[in-house]
């Protein structure tokens, strides 16, 4: 029998008064410590379990939809880029399309099949066969393809400018002087859709009425302010026999025995409002004109002639009221997800901390950052590619308590997001969205449209991929060529490797500081990511290497650029390309993404100096700018590191003055892990990186922050030099081509090594300096306290100027005294014999393993898969097949775009000249292995 326990008596116990307040405290610790608040340490995607993609409890998605196949009583013209999928209840949706204003369809049964890129590999993380979004049961009501609310005379045709080509499609907003869409309220489980008609302000609820198995959608309409006559179309009936208005009611009915109507039905205070049917086809709503203010409701019905009388009694039921959304909603995501963050030991001058993700989470939620921005005082703001924004604090040093808050959700694939003014403004294929906390309980209540005047397309691959917030309250924001990639839309193919896309895509672009206005600034891109300068607000962006692509660049962006994609140029005539900053070699860096300015002086040597991101390696890049009279070039070194997932995107914390990378797997990449968030953080240790390197007639000046070896540096013997030239076709990438066009890298000799006074500089004498597009410098050489310095650098040369060597510190090396004869040039590297081993070592050298399984595990790679390749029947898109065999994989490697494969997509680089023919021949004889 158990005891009763018993009163813990203090004066029983021989303790001093001193030693009584000692032993309190650790009675507290010892009782909390049960109690003690469970931290997530570590994620593994892998053993996650997620919910569904649409949660039971958010009453919308936003999405694109593709509605051209409804049925012979709906119009057969019905497509969206951006639409809100909103939930009613009782298994009935709408869909309304915030550029036309209109609701696009109507349904009951199933919600959607969630086939888009961010929905499909919400759970198959590497599943990139999308699909274009469909409603998932059937259609009760549906518009075509015009404005949803227009003058006294609505006219049924797309008001939007016409593009050149007479096969497109308009995309895009309505004229603002015909419509504008203000953004979703959000309250519980139901939405309130805002929007202005000319000059009037219009409030929406959206809703159903059941009865007998019946569903009624309805349109709950509130105006407000001065209004002219408006009319507003309810839906487009195709295929009816007959149509009739009776008082505040029309139908259309269909079949011979008029067995299947079509109701419309106003009710509340209705008073000057009349429904009209025109050309037998149109159901439309009058408004008069007037400065009162309206509130009514339309009810719409598709069903059996039968049920008639049902609809006219749901009619009677509806309820015209609009509660205040404008004060909030109760908030749904109580709780709070506490992780713990790994601190990686201070090995290296710079380490990567890993911020835990918040998973699992009470919702079962996937979590895939792409991007983050800070508010001032320590929190910052993340967005998912799901469509998720996260709030997250506990940014101290060791990471040991992060809080993580569900903020909003329910966004269309974003890729962006800043903080301007402690606001949050969030970068989709919808636009740019201002998200609210309407009544300070930590969650968003209204996602108001701040800018949707960027045109978006139903494309896939036209992402709205990048934004940047400008110094004078502006932004800019970079849009994806509508790639040839994904399921066939309704565009015609444009170019090699492109459709037929937006106005806008493959272009950077700005955003007025109200949102209201946009300048196109540069153009011919094929997959464009920015950077910008907070302070001066220096644009810079890098592109996707692809058709007219050769290799990765990184650009300082200026008014008027066009960077060599002639199907994005939207231009005529095409102008001259402008040269980027500098070239990435693809083995480097095969899928380049933004850039970040170290503004603070908290990184060590990357302080006042440009990163840029590499999602491909994975990685970062310093950026050396070379800024002459003439122009700008400039060349890249690799900031070595620990990458767990690509990064995409990276800010600085103000508080504590470090960068902060966010990023996740869908494409091929060296990284570990699906998505993490990690701080990339200074230590103080010794940094071998170079601080600068450009070129000059006569050779290339490379500087370091500490002395050198003078012995060891002055050795030539210790440098290598190579250039190359890359082919702009519309192949996909390039091979390498030595500056008198033959295929191959050049290399060149370094005759002599100058050494600056401090023995911090390097120049290397090289001859025949000449404007290339890519030279490579490896060197390995020693600090003098004798630790290693072995690294390479990239540079573009696009000027070549005058050294001046006395202001770099050479006062004693005299380039006149230089024996630049060519005739010393070095013998070309064969890369060695053929053997297998090389081979494997060529295979992860250049990346091939990103894009190629070797093995059974093929997910995330894009290309086919080596393991028992060879001698395999292969395919092809044209209908016939080949052998695998030696001619073919060589003739695989050097032009991949003369046989594709039937199921993948064109992606792969030409190795021409890159590789020499004995390291051809290795990776033959590797895959042969396989």
């Amino acid at each position: 029998m158990n005891k009763p326990i018993q009163k813990l008596n203090i004066k029983n116990y021989p303790f001093s008064f001193f030693q009584t307040l000692i032993f309190l405290p650790v009675l507290f610790l010892f009782f909390s410590g049960c109690t003690e608040e469970k931290l997530i340490e570590k994620v593994n995607f892998d053993d996650a379990e997620f919910a569904d993609f649409v949660e039971p409890d958010f009453p919308f998605i936003t999405t694109s939809l593709d509605a051209r196949k409804l049925g012979a009583e709906f119009p057969d013209d019905n497509i969206a880029a951006r639409v809100l999928a909103i939930k009613l209840g009782e298994d009935a949706y709408a869909a309304f399309d915030t550029d036309m204003l209109r609701w696009a369809v109507a349904w009951t049964g199933d919600f959607m099949p969630m086939v888009t890129m961010a929905q499909i590999s919400y759970r198959d993380f590497h599943n990139k066969d999308n699909l274009l979004p469909v409603i998932g049961g059937d259609p009760k009501i549906a518009n075509g393809l015009y404005a949803g609310w227009g003058g006294p005379e609505h006219q049924f045709a797309d008001p939007r400018t016409p593009p050149i080509n007479p096969d497109l499609l308009s995309w895009g907003p309505l004229p603002v002087e015909i419509g504008r869409w203000n953004g979703i309220f959000l309250s519980g489980n139901e939405v309130l859709l805002s929007y202005t008609v000319g000059d009037t302000e219009v409030t929406e609820k959206p809703g159903t009425i059941r009865s007998e198995n019946e569903t009624t959608f309805t349109r709950t309409i509130q105006t407000e302010g001065p209004r002219k006559a408006l009319t507003m179309v309810a839906a487009e009936v195709t295929g009816a026999v007959k149509s009739e208005v009776l008082e505040n009611k029309a139908f259309f009915y269909h079949g011979e025995n008029l067995d299947l109507i079509t109701g419309f039905g106003l009710t509340g205070d209705f008073q000057g409002v009349s429904l009209e049917v025109i050309e037998d086809r149109y159901a439309v709503v009058n408004l008069p004109a007037g400065s009162e203010n309206l509130n009514f409701t339309l009810a719409m019905w598709h069903g059996k002639a039968e049920n008639k009388a049902h609809f006219e009694q749901m009619l009677s039921q509806t309820n015209t009221k609009i509660s205040d959304f404008r004060k909030g909603g109760p908030a749904r995501w109580k709780e709070t997800v506490l992780t713990k963050g790994q601190l990686s030991p201070d090995t290296a001058s710079f380490v990567t901390d890993v911020l835990t993700l918040p998973i699992p989470n009470p919702w079962k939620r996937n979590v895939r950052v792409v991007d983050a921005a800070f508010f001032d005082g320590g929190k910052a703001a993340l967005v998912t590619f799901e469509g998720d924004v996260w709030i997250l604090q506990g940014f101290s040093h060791q990471l040991k308590k992060l809080k993580w808050k569900r903020f909003a959700s329910g966004l269309y694939e974003p890729q962006s997001i800043e903080i301007v003014d402690g606001k949050i403004y969030v970068f989709g294929k919808e636009g740019i969205v201002r998200i609210h906390d309407l009544n300070g309980d930590g969650e968003a209540d209204f996602y108001e449209n701040f800018s949707n005047i960027m045109i978006q397309t139903i494309e896939t691959r036209e992402w709205a991929s990048d934004m940047v917030a400008a110094p004078d309250g502006s932004f800019y924001v970079s849009k994806f060529g509508a790639l040839d990639m994904g399921p066939q839309t309704s565009s015609p193919k444009s170019l090699l490797g492109f459709r037929a896309g937006s106005p806008h895509d493959g272009s950077i672009l700005k955003i007025s500081a109200d949102g209201r206005s946009i300048e196109t600034i540069a153009t011919g891109l094929r997959g464009p990511y920015l950077g910008i300068h907070p302070k001066t607000g220096v644009l810079s962006a890098s592109d996707q290497q692809g058709h007219y692509m050769p290799s990765t660049p990184v650009m300082l962006v200026g008014k008027g650029d066009y960077y060599g994609v002639p199907a994005t140029a939207h231009l005529d005539p095409i102008p001259e390309i402008t040269p980027p900053l500098t070239w990435i070699p693809h083995r480097e860096d095969r899928s380049g993404i933004g850039q970040v300015w170290i503004t603070g002086d908290k990184m060590g040597p990357l302080n006042g100096n440009m990163v840029h991101l590499s999602y491909g390696r994975p990685g970062m890049f310093r950026v050396m700018i070379d800024s002459l009279a003439n122009g700008v070039q400039g060349g890249v070194s690799v900031i070595k590191g620990h990458y767990p997932a690509p990064p995409m995107k990276g800010v600085i914390n103000p508080g504590d003055g470090q960068l902060y990378l966010t990023g996740f797997s869908l494409w091929g990449t060296n990284s570990s892990t699906i998505s993490a968030f990690t701080r990339i953080r200074y230590t103080g240790m010794e940094s071998f990186t170079p601080e600068k390197f450009y070129v000059r007639d006569g050779g290339i000046i490379i500087r370091f922050n500490k002395a050198l070896d003078e012995t060891i540096a002055k050795d030539p013997k210790n440098y290598v030099v190579k250039r190359w030239n890359y082919h702009r076709t519309p192949k996909y990438g390039s091979g390498h081509f030595k500056p008198d066009g033959t295929e191959g890298e050049e290399l060149l000799p370094v005759v002599a090594v100058g050494l600056s006074e401090d023995r911090k500089a390097l120049f290397l004498a090289v001859p025949d300096i000449q404007e290339i597009m890519q030279m490579e410098v490896s060197y390995n050489i020693r600090s003098a306290n004798g630790s290693a310095m072995e690294d390479v650098i990239w540079l573009t040369v696009n000027h070549v100027t005058k050294p001046d060597l006395l202001a770099e510190g050479f006062s004693n090396f005299n380039l006149e005294e230089i024996d630049y004869d060519r005739s010393v040039m070095v013998v070309e590297d064969t890369g060695g014999k053929p053997s297998l081993e090389l081979g494997s070592q060529i295979f992860l050298k250049m990346g091939c393993i990103a894009c190629h399984a070797i093995d059974d595990k093929s997910d995330g790679k894009v290309g086919p898969n080596m393991k028992n390749l060879f001698g395999s029947t292969r395919p092809l898109k044209d209908g016939t097949s080949v052998v695998a065999d030696e001619a073919y994989i060589l003739e695989s490697i050097t032009k991949p775009s003369a046989k594709e494969v039937e199921g993948y997509e064109e992606g792969m680089p030409s190795f021409l000249g890159i590789l020499s023919d004995n390291e051809l021949e290795s990776l033959v004889i590797y895959i042969k292995s396989l």
